[in-house]
């Protein structure tokens, strides 16, 4: 079989994982001409992506019962889409920073065609789904204080060390939009993520269409500190008015 880019070959991984209920890697190794070390990341990758379940030497299907009680699956969708639109905007040696949260790690997978990232995060877990990408960036992490909220590292360490760069873009979710003010949180830590903006040229805000207008109290990044809003095509044409209005470029994807 020819070579096929990384999230065609995890998409056929995939079939075949489903297609046979189980498989080695030594076999998918030979199915796709590439090694056992770039076959390993793969199923690293679409098990954490909760798509299959690894096992020594191989990976297994997802149970049925565990498929049947997975997250909404237009909820995914959403997700899914909203990230491929952000991934777009990246270009090869981009340095970036992708902060915590389920819309901007689901973006991960969508990098591993994109060569030379330098990728700081804040999160445990995006900084172990960059590191099964086929084409491994520069990983730096902020440090700083556990926060278990957001599960992700604050404080005043990951703000200094957050000022020692320069970035060309911030990728970052939020818990609500108020149309008229920004992005809000139900965090009252919002201090990293306003130095997270001040440190990149660009800020990306990845967030599903019915976060948009939720008043939460806490403001974590007024619309001047914004660039781009990636969102799905369920938002209100008046929230769109609103928000461009604002000086906000304004990405609606099709799900």
């Amino acid at each position: 079989m020819t070579k096929r880019n990384t999230q065609q070959r995890r998409h056929t991984i995939l079939n075949l994982v489903n297609s046979q209920g189980e498989i080695s890697v030594e076999a998918l190794a030979l199915e796709f001409e590439t090694s056992e070390v770039t076959i390993r990341k793969d199923l690293t990758a679409l098990e954490k992506s909760g798509l299959l379940l690894r096992r020594y030497g191989g990976a297994i299907a997802l149970p049925q019962e565990i498929v049947a009680k997975s997250n909404d699956k237009q909820d995914s969708l959403r997700k899914l889409a909203i990230a491929k639109a952000a991934a777009n905007l990246i270009k090869d040696h981009n340095r970036i920073i992708i902060d915590s949260g389920r819309t901007t790690a689901a973006m991960i997978p969508e990098l591993g065609n994109k060569r030379g990232l330098v990728v700081m995060t804040n999160a445990i877990n995006v900084a172990k789904r960059l590191l099964s990408l086929e084409n491994e960036p520069t990983l730096l992490m902020t440090g700083g204080t556990w926060d278990p909220h957001s599960e992700s590292f604050q404080g005043q360490v990951a703000e200094q060390v957050l000022r020692s760069y320069d970035f060309d873009q911030l990728f970052i979710g939020a818990d609500g939009i108020d149309v008229e003010r920004g992005t809000t949180t139900f965090n009252e830590l919002v201090g990293l993520s306003q130095v997270m903006a001040e440190a990149a040229r660009e800020v990306v805000v990845m967030v599903e269409s019915d976060k948009i207008g939720r008043r939460i109290p806490n403001l974590e990044l007024p619309w001047d500190q914004v660039t781009t809003l990636i969102t799905d095509n369920n938002l209100a044409e008046k929230d769109c008015q609103v928000i461009k209005a604002c000086g906000v470029q304004l990405i609606c994807v099709e799900v």
